[in-house]
């Protein structure tokens, strides 16, 4: 069939797509959120550009991020009680298999799921990190800063980022939890900023010590940033989550002093670095706005020495890249600078590109192939991430990416050759019981895993889809889990689900039995009716755009109509034929819904592999059946012999799309 008509009204999609999906830490097995919250949605969209562009132009990767203080915290926790008797290398190996374990059972298909500090994908990550950060310093984005580390003195110890815990300074913060320079919604501010802080070692309120440290020259990317920015908001792929967060960082220093301060900073406001000062129709607080960072940190100096109460805005602040934390990917020595290691937030970032050349080089790929993937005009990066994380992945990344290609002359479009900036997939959070949860806070999440004792895989990735939480933060309610559901109304988790489990599998299967029983299991042949063609080819055109946009909530509303409209048309044309004994009827009815089928099949495969593609074990039919290339042609275009194409008898009482034993109880 020609694709002429349809051809200009389709999406673009690169060549070639790296897909990644934020990296779990390797001190926990994955909860809900893990799973419902980024990786089903990363899954979707890989599995269909591997339909779209061709499987073999389509690199699926994560893995488990491996070091850091939350790890070496988590594990010197659980070897202290006894609960842990390994290294630290078996208490992130046994995490990573029990994530990677999960992600099999939920049918997520990642290319590679490596480990940041296990195997070959350890010594190639360090390896990148080495030559990211060597490539930053030669640019000239690095400077040497000596700053203030938390100290135990109770204890002797410096004190990593999660043994620190505070209060968060950035003004209207309702984080429960602040670290050392990092609260657990993302915000970064300076270690001397944090409010009340406390050791967890001791419980004590630590000191500051002077440490050396390589900070990323993040500040001086004010400009260029804000200019990404403004591009994202014309992209049309792009959910508006990104600038919108990162506009929130992209502003001018600022301090916000308290409406009973204003007498004494008056008296003081002459001392001050040069500022201005909002001081007309002051409600609980006034705003003073700085040049520059430096400035904002003298003024806070002296605002503290006067007792005058503040709190300070988000900004842009130097980016530490180096620590001094044991467990961590070695730094590269430079100005004869050793022993340090590299913060875990900057080389999570690159440790996509570790986990691609490591999968390339299990398909005995040149090392360099990687720079066809991340350096190459010809493919795109999407990476899924959680609503907290654009800071690090819409701010951070993207300056230090911008930052290798030199020290002048930066640009928000790379040329080949030169790493190329991502498109971010943000989801907002998803809640359980309308409460944000969180391993590390009060609220427990269920784990991933637990969820199958009452779910399908394909069930929950179903539901996970149609939450919208590219449009806002959605609360997770299993019936199961929820002590205050009513008995008496349906389990919402189902509602998704059904379309496959009860919809299409009573399609499908019909259209098997009535074969088997009217034409000796053999695919009907005929012309599908126009208007059938036409219905299909429009609903394909509407979810390509859709999926172009990752709207995965209504690629669910899309499928649901289609499927809904197909049963309906089965139902309504078969119930006519066997009444009136019509065969003409049934041989068109069949020749038209074993077409809707392979449309419906088509677009619910990147949601519900399992089924679909027993689906076409059934029809008979090859892989070629998934791709795009032929995706306005009938079903008889995937037969040898349209006339006479066989069909796998299909047993009573077999389900495509199961539901779970649970289910039936």
């Amino acid at each position: 069939m020609s694709n002429k008509p349809f051809d200009d009204k389709r999406p673009k999609f690169p060549k070639r797509a790296v897909v990644t999906a934020g990296m779990p830490y390797g001190n926990k097995a994955l909860h809900f959120g893990h799973i419902g919250g980024v990786f089903v949605h990363a899954d979707v969209y890989a599995r269909f550009l591997r339909d779209r562009i061709g499987k073999d132009n389509v690199i699926f990767v994560s893995g488990t991020d491996c070091y850091g203080s939350p790890i070496a915290e988590g594990y010197r926790l659980q070897h202290e009680s006894g609960s842990f008797s390994g290294t630290i290398e078996d208490y992130v190996l046994e995490n990573h298999l029990k994530q990677k374990k999960t992600l099999d059972e939920y049918e997520i298909s990642l290319n590679l799921y490596g480990a940041s500090a296990l195997g070959e994908a350890k010594d190639i990550h360090a390896l990148v990190t080495d030559k990211f950060i060597t490539r930053l310093y030669e640019n000239g984005w690095l400077e040497r800063l000596t700053t203030s580390q938390f100290y135990d003195s109770k204890a002797e110890c410096f004190l990593n980022g999660r043994q620190v815990i505070g209060k968060c300074p950035i003004e209207n913060c309702s984080s429960e939890k602040a670290y050392a320079d990092e609260c657990d919604l993302g915000h970064q501010y300076m270690p001397e900023d944090l409010i009340n802080p406390k050791s967890t070692l001791t419980n004590e309120t630590p000191e500051m010590r002077a440490v050396d440290n390589w900070y990323f020259r993040l500040t001086d990317f004010f400009d260029i940033l804000n200019k990404y920015v403004n591009e994202l908001e014309n992209k049309d792929n792009v959910r508006s989550l990104i600038p919108v967060t990162m506009k929130e960082t992209l502003v001018k220093p600022i301090i916000y002093i308290r409406k009973e301060g204003m007498p004494r900073y008056l008296q003081l406001r002459g001392s001050l670095p040069k500022h201005e000062a909002d001081i007309e129709n002051v409600k609980n607080s006034f705003v003073v706005t700085f040049d520059n960072l430096t400035d904002r940190e003298t003024a806070c100096t002296i605002l503290t020495e006067n007792q005058i109460r503040y709190r300070t805005g988000k900004t842009l602040v130097p980016l530490r890249l180096t620590g001094n934390i044991e467990w961590g990917v070695p730094a590269p020595v430079l100005e004869g600078v050793k022993d340090l290691t590299v913060w875990v937030w900057p080389e999570s970032l690159w440790a996509p590109i570790s986990f691609t050349i490591a999968y390339l080089k299990q398909l005995n790929k040149d090392i360099n192939t990687w720079q066809d993937w991340w350096c190459s005009k010809d493919c795109e990066v999407f990476q899924f991430i959680g609503q907290d994380n654009i800071y690090f992945y819409g701010i951070a990344q993207m300056a230090m990416f911008m930052a290798t290609q030199g020290k002048d002359k930066l640009s928000t479009e790379p040329s080949d050759g030169q790493l190329t900036l991502s498109t971010l997939v943000a989801n907002h959070h998803i809640l359980f019981l309308d409460k944000k949860a969180s391993s590390s806070g009060a609220i427990k999440p269920p784990m991933a895993e637990d969820l199958l004792s009452y779910y399908t895989a394909e069930q929950l990735r179903s539901h996970f889809l149609g939450l919208a939480l590219s449009q806002k933060s959605v609360s997770f309610q299993p019936k199961p889990l929820n002590p205050n559901a009513n008995e008496k109304e349906q389990d919402v988790v189902l509602k998704e689900g059904n379309l496959f489990t009860n919809v299409l599998n009573r399609l499908v299967r019909s259209c098997f039995y009535t074969v088997q029983k009217n034409a000796d299991n053999i695919l009907p042949y005929g012309q599908v009716d126009q208007t059938i063609i036409d219905e299909a080819k429009q609903t394909l055109l509407e979810y390509e755009k859709v999926m172009y946009k990752t709207e995965f909530h209504n690629i669910m509303n899309i499928l649901d109509t289609y499927i809904r409209q197909a049963n309906k048309y089965w139902v309504r044309n078969i119930t006519i034929a066997d009444k009136e004994n019509n065969d003409e009827l049934r041989q068109q009815t069949l020749v038209n819904s074993f077409y809707q089928v392979r449309v419906a099949c088509i677009m619910a495969h990147p949601i519900v592999p399992k089924g679909t593609e027993m689906v076409l074990d059934y029809l008979n039919m090859k892989e070629s059946f998934w791709n795009w290339d032929h995706i306005f042609e009938d079903i008889y275009f995937f037969c040898a012999d349209p006339k006479q194409h066989q069909l796998k008898f299909l047993e009573p009482k077999v389900d495509f799309f199961e539901k779970h034993p649970s289910q039936f109880l």
